[in-house]
């Protein structure tokens, strides 16, 4: 199981920092973002391994589900 920032939007917001560093703007004052997307992915198959039942609730919120 795997719970972590959405990466694809992380690197769009970093490209606008950026952008705002290459028109001009001081690094210093741009403030420091926080994630606000994530990510989450389920490996049944490592799940089972270990003898780790996912309950369906949490499988149907998941972004991935690794079979």
């Amino acid at each position: 199981m795997s719970y972590g920032p959405n990466y694809p939007d992380l690197f769009r917001r970093a490209a606008e920092v950026i952008d705002k560093i290459l028109r001009g703007a001081s690094p210093g004052d741009i403030p420091v973002e926080q994630p606000t997307r994530f990510y989450l992915v389920i490996n049944l198959k490592s799940a089972k391994a270990i003898g780790l039942t996912v309950p369906n609730e949490l499988l149907l919120l998941a972004d991935e589900v690794v079979e």
